[in-house]
């Protein structure tokens, strides 16, 4: 019965604390009654701050809502994408470091064993790393991305 209750209640952000209370006329001591929260705990979570499961639980019996903190979902979210990026431009660095160094070992050969094989098989590395990171920075630095995308639009049919 609980989980079908809730699941009819109205959904409210956790920032929207103050301007539900504000909108029944109520003083943040009231809500504290109500509630049996601290008014600390009403002024702090009013001005964003983090609320326990408790306190949340309380808040959502008194305004009769099912309180969500889409922001932090957000926030998760956004960390997860950064977290996603920085391990994709170390990989990108990893296979450069790889590159140059197979690089200079085949340039190395090259030298040293004077005949063509050895020139065709470090063009051949520098062809074949050139297109490798060529792709993976295209993939990874997203060169053609919105902003880009923005900018054609923007330019083409004269947006500002």
């Amino acid at each position: 019965m609980e989980t079908f209750k809730s699941m009819n209640l109205k959904t409210i952000n956790l920032r929207n604390i103050k301007k539900m209370r504000l909108e029944r006329h109520w003083s943040q001591d009231q809500l504290s009654e109500m509630s049996g929260l601290s008014i600390r705990t009403i002024q702090r979570i009013e001005n964003g701050e983090n609320a326990g499961l408790e306190s949340l639980k309380s808040l959502a019996s008194v305004f009769d809502i099912n309180i969500t903190d889409s922001n932090k979902t957000q926030e998760m979210e956004q960390i997860r994408k950064e977290e996603e990026y920085v391990q994709n431009v170390k990989g990108f660095y990893k296979f450069l470091a790889l590159a140059i160094f197979s690089l200079a070992v085949f340039f190395f050969i090259a030298i040293v064993d004077s005949d063509s094989e050895g020139w065709y098989l470090f063009f051949y590395m520098l062809i074949f790393y050139t297109l490798g990171l060529g792709m993976y920075s295209l993939n990874i630095f997203d060169f053609f991305g919105e902003e880009w995308k923005r900018k054609m639009i923007n330019t083409k049919f004269k947006k500002k």
